[in-house]
C-alpha cells in the first residue's frame, strides 16, 4: 500500500468521479485508475462499485476511508511539525555549561535567543567540564560550554574556542583588601583564607594549581560550594575567592573585585559538540549566536 494510492482513493471517494478526482490530485485519469486497481488487488477487495455515472463505496471502501483520511492527516501533521522545527518555531536545545558560565555568559545570550525563537525550549544542565563531556558523549546534550583543556582526551568531540577570560579575586568590602595595592599576586593569597569550590569544579583545580606553583598550599576557610554559595560566603566575610571576571561584573557593589597582577590567571572557554552527529537545527542557531556574541 502506497501513500499516493491512499491520496487517490480519498479523492475518488470524496468526488465520486474518477476524472474529477484526477484533476484534484493533478494526475492523468488513466494513471489514477491504474493505482486504484493496484490498491484493490493488494487489499483483495473492490473499493468502489463502478456504474456509468455513479461511483459508490463498497463496504471495504467505507471501512478504509476513515483510516486513509487519518493516515493522510497524520502525514500532513508530521510535515508541518518538521517544517516548523526547520524554521525554528518549535523544538528544544539541550545545553550544558559550568555554573560560572550560567551566571556570567549565558543570561544575555539565552535572552536574545528566546526573544528570537520563543517556541524553542531551552534545557540547561550545570556541571563541571568532566561531567559535561560525559553527557555529550552519551547523547544527553546537544552542546556544552566547557573549559579547555578538557579533563581527558575526547576524540569524539569537536571544540571551538569561544573566549579567554581573566580571573579576579572577590572579597567583602568590610574585610581588609587582599594584596598590597590595586592588584593581587597569586603569592599574596598565601595566608588568605579562601572560599573554595567543590571538587570537580574547574576553578578549584586552576586556583589550587596556581597556588602550588608559587610554593604554598591554599588555606580553605570554606570549601565545597557552587558559585552562588561561594559568593554568599565571601559576602559574609568568611574569606576571598578567585572567580571569572564575567561573574564578578554581575555581583554588584556588595563585593570588592580586585584584578590579579600580571601574568594573572585565565581560562579558555570552548563550545563542544559530538563529532559524529550534527547538532539539531535549533542548537546550530544557538551555537552561531554564541560564537558571534
Amino acid at each position: 500500500m502506497q501513500f499516493q494510492q491512499l491520496q487517490y482513493f480519498v479523492a475518488v471517494a470524496e468526488t465520486r468521479h474518477f476524472t474529477r478526482a484526477a484533476e484534484v490530485v493533478h494526475v492523468a485519469q488513466p494513471s489514477l485508475s491504474q493505482q486504484i486497481r493496484s490498491l484493490e488487488r493488494e487489499l483483495g477487495a473492490d473499493l468502489f462499485l463502478r456504474a456509468r455515472g455513479n461511483i459508490t463505496l463498497t463496504d471495504a471502501g467505507e471501512a478504509l476511508l476513515p483510516l486513509a483520511r487519518r493516515i493522510l492527516a497524520d502525514a500532513d501533521t508530521a510535515r508541518q511539525e518538521v517544517h516548523e522545527l526547520a524554521q525554528l518555531k518549535s523544538g528544544r536545545v539541550r545545553l550544558g555549561a559550568t555554573p560560572s558560565l550560567c551566571t556570567g555568559l549565558l543570561p544575555d545570550v539565552l535572552r536574545t535567543f528566546h526573544d528570537r525563537y520563543p517556541g524553542i525550549r531551552l534545557m540547561i544542565e550545570e556541571g563541571g567540564s568532566h561531567d559535561l563531556v560525559r553527557e555529550l558523549a552519551r547523547g544527553a546534550l546537544d552542546l556544552a560550554l566547557v573549559v579547555l583543556p578538557l579533563p581527558a582526551p575526547a576524540p569524539a568531540l569537536t571544540t571551538v574556542e569561544l573566549l579567554r577570560e581573566d580571573l579576579v579575586v572577590v572579597s567583602s568590602p568590610d574585610a581588609p583588601r587582599p594584596g598590597r595595592g590595586r592588584s593581587v599576586r597569586i603569592s599574596d593569597l598565601e595566608g588568605e583564607r579562601l572560599v573554595m569550590f567543590r571538587h570537580g569544579y574547574d576553578l578549584r583545580e586552576l586556583t589550587v594549581a596556581a597556588c602550588r606553583a608559587e610554593g604554598f598550599e591554599p588555606d580553605f576557610a570554606v570549601e565545597g560550594g557552587e558559585m552562588d554559595a561561594v559568593l554568599g560566603f565571601v559576602r559574609a566575610g568568611l574569606g576571598v575567592a578567585v572567580v571569572p571576571h564575567m561573574v564578578a561584573t554581575r555581583v554588584g557593589a556588595d563585593l570588592r573585585v580586585t584584578p590579579l597582577a600580571r601574568p594573572g590567571l585565565h581560562r579558555t572557554i570552548a563550545l563542544a559538540h559530538r563529532s559524529d552527529v550534527a547538532p539539531p537545527r535549533a542548537a546550530r542557531e544557538l551555537q552561531r549566536m554564541l560564537l558571534e556574541r
